[in-house]
């Protein structure tokens, strides 16, 4: 049997990445880009300042069907079937469910669940089923499995809702779901629920750090990359025995 030395390598797949205006999705993309991929990005505003000859960004709304349908038939018919999709646009609420406002409950259900769902649909009616290994990755949350621990959060900290939570528990369970209904297409389906993830450029508070830190059995935050790589490893040659998978990277937050 020959053993591949390298099989996280992603060179010559084409790879659709939704979210890339934010920090996870930036990582998402230098890192794939650094994998030899080409890559497409897709959000609602320019992010990622890139003039790689390997890298494509298409301005659409993910809430929007049609669109979305559009945009992938385009990218097919322009550089051909796309072998992974990661659906990492998302989007958050703060406010304490008390004051939860109905938009605030649509907009949440409509990026986070739609979104990806409109995605899921168009991937799977754009690509070739010829194609060996394709893959999708969904970004959950480890508050789609467990709770906030309210004990961390100070007077004006960013804490996470209820809503945010129930939607990202949604996708953990979509996933599961398509895991089993494209796997005769040879598509492989699976989750990664980030854990607390430092924001270098818009830095959490010192005291919540400070707090999540210790409530983390590894002591620290995670960094972009770290939920990056876990996107590398599920779609690669690495992988091709794991769907319908929900893999928790959050130093072991969810374990205590």
């Amino acid at each position: 049997m020959d053993l591949k030395l390298n099989l996280i390598d992603h060179s010559k797949k084409i790879v659709l990445i939704t979210g890339t205006s934010g920090q996870i999705g930036e990582e998402l993309c230098r890192q794939y880009l650094a994998n030899g991929a080409f890559v497409i990005g897709i959000d609602i505003e320019q992010g990622l300042a890139n003039d790689s000859k390997n890298y494509q960004f298409f301005n659409v709304d993910t809430r929007n069907e049609k669109a979305v349908q559009e945009c992938f038939q385009q990218i097919s018919n322009n550089f051909g079937p796309m072998h992974i999709l990661i659906n990492n646009a998302g989007s958050a609420t703060f406010e304490h469910y008390s004051q939860r406002k109905e938009l605030d409950i649509d907009l949440m259900m409509d990026v986070n669940l739609k979104g990806t769902f409109n995605c899921i649909r168009a991937f799977t009616l754009s690509t070739d089923n010829t194609i060996k290994n394709r893959s999708i990755v969904n970004m959950g949350s480890i508050y789609g499995v467990v709770s906030p621990d309210f004990r961390i959060y100070e007077l004006g900290d960013r804490r996470s809702s209820e809503i945010y939570g129930a939607t990202k528990a949604g996708i953990i369970q979509l996933s599961r779901y398509f895991a089993v209904d494209l796997a005769p297409k040879g598509i492989r389906v699976n989750s990664i629920s980030p854990g607390g993830v430092f924001n270098p450029k818009k830095p959490q508070g010192d005291d919540f750090i400070k707090k999540y830190s210790i409530r983390t059995p590894l002591n620290r935050m995670a960094n972009a990359s770290e939920i990056a790589n876990a996107s590398l490893f599920l779609t690669s040659d690495a992988a091709t025995y794991i769907t319908g998978h929900n893999l928790i990277v959050d130093g072991g937050y969810s374990a205590l």
